[in-house]
């Protein structure tokens, strides 16, 4: 059966998506762009609170590369006034403002690092505060009729800060009512944003109503988990891949993600063909993955040269010279055991290399703990030790340490 060129279209955009509002509505509006030959325009909006981006702030910038290849109109915005507001999303409390000066820097390296992806000259960079500087009191009153206290509280967030007697600033609420005006101004058809955006991007399609535009429809991406498969990426977990890590850090942390993580990377942060993922040998397709990312960020150069250094030096299974970690152990470290032995999640923990012990022990479970080269999957394991004796430990697929016990 020959796919028609809007199946194509819904097929790629719905691809990784969680929810469409509404997907009727926007199979509609792509039905009316071939139609009419005219692009639809996608709007996605970054608030430039921190100058350095990671492999979890592209999921929407893949989902706009997405409408770009089929020809529509990428708008990115970035939220230079939003972000002396501060996002209120999933906070307890309110927001440090960040200067005009802070989120100008910032702004300027989140240009350099999006064409990364996108094709700048079919990008559209805008700024709200070129709408936002120039409205008037009696403007800004009008925005604010058009929603009320009660919807405000409905927010999850803030709904558990009231109750909770937290303060709520008044400038909060002005937050989401502000993003929401960005695609009044902006005529948005389509909106993107991750699931924790939810409340924001439906403001939008209400404000639309109330100044006479059809309202937006609006695309929710996941929230990409980090290095571990748990957690949201983010910098403070330190589980995060930035744009702009060294190309060999890059290549050898997504060379450490577990063979789910990598199909979900795959699909939220390329266009390729999952099928033949799926049929690809997992450490093939996930060598495949590294290069694709790194040559993304760094050029194909320097991804042939991180690839031929990881296989040199972990396929091969070489341990280096000069290890992440050396750990000499005593009787006194072990209190005194007449049989010098140590569990293996405390020998772990005990380099350093891994945050905590309950790391330790999720690393150990899954495979990525390797003493002298035999892979350990017990946590609950107990090593014995020999006087004198170096015990070789690998730790995930990046990390390698040397443990000595001496007995006095």
């Amino acid at each position: 059966m020959t796919v028609t060129e809007l199946e194509r279209q819904v097929e790629l955009i719905l691809r990784g998506v969680v929810e469409v509002i509404q997907r009727s509505e926007l199979e509609s509006k792509l039905a009316r762009s071939l139609k009419e030959k005219r692009p639809l325009r996608v709007k996605a909006g970054f608030d430039p609170t921190a100058p350095d981006l990671h492999l979890g702030h592209t999921v929407l910038i893949h989902k706009l590369k997405h409408f770009q290849e089929l020809g529509h109109q990428v708008i990115f915005l970035i939220g230079d006034f939003t972000g002396m507001i501060g996002d209120p999303t999933g906070v307890s409390e309110t927001r440090v403002a960040l200067t005009k000066e802070k989120v100008q820097e910032n702004a300027t390296t989140y240009e350099r690092q999006i064409f990364k992806i996108l094709d700048p000259q079919k990008t559209t960079v805008v700024f709200n505060s070129q709408w936002m500087s120039a409205m008037k009191a009696e403007e800004l009153i009008q925005l604010s009729a058009h929603y009320n206290v009660a919807r405000m509280l409905e927010r999850e967030d803030f709904h558990k800060r009231y109750h909770e007697q937290k303060p709520i600033s008044i400038h909060e609420f002005l937050y989401p009512l502000i993003q929401g005006y960005d695609s009044v101004a902006l005529k948005a058809d389509v909106e993107l944003g991750g699931t924790d955006q939810k409340f924001n991007l439906l403001v939008g399609r209400d404000l639309q109503r109330a100044y006479g535009q059809e309202p937006q429809a609006v695309i929710t991406m996941p929230l990409l988990e980090g290095t571990d498969g748990v957690r949201k990426m983010s910098k403070s977990l330190g589980n995060y891949i930035a744009l702009e890590d060294q190309p060999q850090d890059m290549f050898g942390k997504l060379m450490s993600i577990s063979d789910q993580l990598m199909l979900r990377y795959y699909e939220l942060l390329t266009s390729q063909d999952m099928a033949e993922v799926k049929a690809a040998h997992p450490m093939q397709a996930k060598q495949k993955l590294a290069e694709l990312v790194v040559d993304r960020y760094h050029g194909a150069e320097a991804a042939a040269r991180a690839k031929n250094e990881f296989v040199q030096r972990f396929s091969e299974k070489e341990f280096p010279d000069e290890p992440d970690a050396r750990v000499l152990l005593t009787a006194v470290d072990l209190s005194g055991q007449a049989v010098p032995s140590i569990g293996l999640v405390e020998l772990v923990s005990r380099t350093k290399l891994v945050p905590s012990k309950s790391e330790a022990r999720r690393l150990i479970v899954q495979g990525g703990v390797e003493v002298d080269e035999e892979k350990l999957t017990d946590p609950n394991a107990t090593i014995p030790l020999t006087a004198g004796r170096q015990y070789r430990l690998r730790i995930g697929r990046r990390k390698f340490a040397i443990v000595e016990y001496k007995a006095s």
